[in-house]
């Protein structure tokens, strides 16, 4: 488990630093996302000291929206005075989000409605 959280921080941190190094636009955190995704690549899949601390950590995933919902607890007079705002672009971005989505699928699904337009 420590070696799979070393690796997963090292990762983190690489992305941290050269988003910080070259000034990029992207968080560091992403960075370091992408980095592990080309190691596993490259390495053919994650070992099993990973597999496991991955798992572990997925386990108590909801641990950390603790943060998150003692933040909105410490600022509830702001979400209160600034519903709307908040409403609105709840709704609007769960919109786009299920539109692109589901451009996505259809785009890649093999062309089922080219397929079923043409034996018609």
């Amino acid at each position: 488990m420590l070696s799979a959280l070393s690796q997963l921080l090292l990762f983190q941190l690489s992305g941290e630093v050269i988003a910080r190094a070259l000034a990029l636009p992207v968080p560091g955190p992403v960075l370091g996302m992408l980095f592990l995704f080309v190691a596993l690549l490259l390495k053919g899949g994650p070992g099993h000291a990973l597999q496991t601390g991955s798992q572990n950590l997925l386990q108590h995933l909801s641990l950390l929206f603790v943060p998150a919902g003692t933040g909105i607890m410490v600022h509830f007079h702001r979400v209160g005075s600034e519903w709307l705002p908040l409403l609105l672009s709840l709704i609007i971005s769960t919109a786009a989000t299920l539109v692109v989505t589901a451009v996505a699928m259809k785009c890649c699904l093999p062309g089922t409605a080219a397929v079923k337009g043409e034996q018609q």
